[in-house]
């Protein structure tokens, strides 16, 4: 399963969105979309995916997640009475961000906080308690209201303690041709990075020449083209890795490596062990937990 562009569609009477999902179970739902998006997690228990980043996640998880950054949470467990699994999401996009900061110069801590999102944060658990009521009451203010709270939570978490999830950032570029050349590059590179990486379709998309493609490419995330494919790559060997009990050939296959020992080799490069042991630690952490 390829992570697909979600559409995030803020309506034209607000300058972002609220969401309050709740669902019997939240399905494994690997996406990505142009907009940040703060998470609030109630009541549920399950796997947590952030780029190349997997974990388990709990009751009361906050997580702040910058542009583009691929991502997807899988329930396992209600925690709780409420019989639903439930999340409070709130999209935003970097244009309100940076329209902010540049309106009003006390703003400053967010244009820091939006730059560490690039790579998925998690909140500290004294965070996250703190700001629950406020976000679970989002729903219940009037618009001016709730625009003036997210602005407060946001400035609040911009000063808590917070850990960095994905290996990879990925910023825009603050030149809007740019953007909307990696847009389109952006949403090739993640429905086909499963194959083998050429540069002519890539530049006739962005209409540029293979050298311009790759300077605007570096200039936009700070990456080559095949740094942000093989981050593409491990990020799903990971998802197959802890779902499935595929071998090695497969998840190789798969995941757009030519072969096992390739994988093998990225694969500790990016993460500093063997994939064979990366699904070990998972399916330990994962009786442990079980065990609770």
């Amino acid at each position: 399963m390829q992570p697909w562009f979600e559409t995030v569609t803020i309506p034209p009477d607000r300058s972002w969105l609220l969401f309050d999902r709740q669902l019997p179970a939240f399905p494994f739902n690997w996406h990505y979309h142009p907009q940040f998006e703060l998470t609030l997690t109630v009541g549920s228990r399950g796997v947590r995916f952030v780029g190349d980043h997997v974990e388990r996640y709990g009751d009361g998880d906050l997580v702040l997640l910058g542009p583009n950054l691929p991502h997807a949470w899988q329930s396992e467990a209600l925690i709780g009475e409420n019989g639903l699994h439930r999340a409070i999401v709130c999209w935003f996009t970097q244009a309100w961000i940076e329209g902010l900061t540049a309106l009003m110069p006390e703003y400053a801590p967010l244009a820091r906080l939006a730059a560490e999102a690039g790579r998925g944060l998690e909140f500290t658990d004294g965070a996250a308690g703190r700001l629950r009521p406020r976000l679970l009451a989002l729903g219940a203010l009037p618009p001016a209201r709730q625009v003036l709270e997210l602005q407060a939570i946001l400035i609040d978490l911009a000063g808590c303690g917070r850990r960095p999830l994905a290996s990879g950032e990925i910023p825009l570029s603050e030149n809007p041709r740019d953007r909307e050349r990696m847009q389109r590059v952006l949403t090739f590179l993640h429905a086909n990075y499963d194959r083998p990486l050429r540069l002519a379709p890539l530049s006739a998309i962005a209409h540029l020449t293979d050298s311009q493609l790759q300077r605007v490419f570096k200039r936009s995330t700070r990456m080559s083209i095949s740094q942000y494919v093989t981050q593409l790559r491990i990020g799903k060997a990971c998802q197959l890795l802890v779902q499935t009990d595929l071998p090695m050939s497969h998840i190789a296959a798969e995941s757009g490596f030519s072969d096992p020992a390739h994988l093998a080799r990225q694969f500790r490069a990016a993460k500093g062990l063997p994939p064979t042991r990366y699904r070990e630690n998972f399916k330990h952490a994962r009786a442990s937990g079980g065990a609770e």
